[in-house]
């Protein structure tokens, strides 16, 4: 896999919460010819990992559009910055793995957001949070599946960016609580590990395209 013209493992870095001024494309990738009914095989080795990630990408991309497109109604001070930021980093890792995987990458994901109540901050802020929690543990589980190092460096500097969103999304819910921090890590000060099988069946309710992940764990 050529990743010359791909977002460097430095760019990657300059990613953080207060980031501002990344690109931001569409909710949704173009179909190139595929149709979503059809599934989506994530593939195996490094290319099914990718794949894997790109998947929770997209759906991560596609809520955060839509929360900033329609905000809730009882929206406070910092909200829809901090949310904004969001989306705009959900985006890039979203292309970042696109352009990665090229003409290997799987087909744009159906999502079903029926279940959030995107007029109620709570409802939001609770899914956001669950989101955050599970691209950790996805990163974290994925990472030991990865042969090439530069596609597990790349993948080390997304999951920090995403624990950074995990700790500001609590810090909304409950500003400047020990919450923002302690919630989630286990006992011995680590973030869970999950492996695909476990992670996607738990975003299964949000994803209407069905994924394959077979070749996976």
């Amino acid at each position: 896999m050529d990743m010359k013209h791909s977002p460097t493992r430095r760019t990657l870095l300059k990613w953080g919460v207060g980031t501002t001024g990344v690109a931001v494309a569409g909710a949704f990738l173009p179909n190139f010819g595929i149709s979503a009914a059809l599934g989506a095989d994530l593939g195996s080795g490094d290319i099914g990992v990718l794949n894997y990630a790109y998947a929770l990408e997209q759906l991560e991309a596609a809520f955060y559009t839509q929360v900033v497109a329609n905000p809730f109604s009882d929206m406070r001070p910092n909200d829809m910055t901090i949310l904004t930021q969001l989306r705009d980093h959900e985006v890039a890792h979203r292309e970042f793995l696109r352009d990665a995987l090229g003409n290997r990458r799987i087909p744009d994901l159906e999502v079903d957001f029926g279940g959030i109540n995107f007029r109620s901050r709570r409802s939001v802020l609770n899914t956001a949070r669950t989101f955050e929690d599970l691209g950790v543990s996805a990163y974290n589980g994925a990472g030991q599946l990865l042969k090439n190092v530069d596609y597990l460096a790349a993948a080390g500097s997304i999951v920090s960016v995403e624990a950074r969103h995990a700790s500001a999304i609590r810090d909304l819910i409950r500003p400047l609580s020990a919450s923002a921090v302690g919630q989630g890590v286990v006992s011995n000060g680590l973030d869970p590990a999950l492996l695909p099988s476990s992670v996607l069946k738990q975003a299964g309710p949000f994803i209407k395209t069905e994924v394959s992940a077979q070749a996976l764990p």
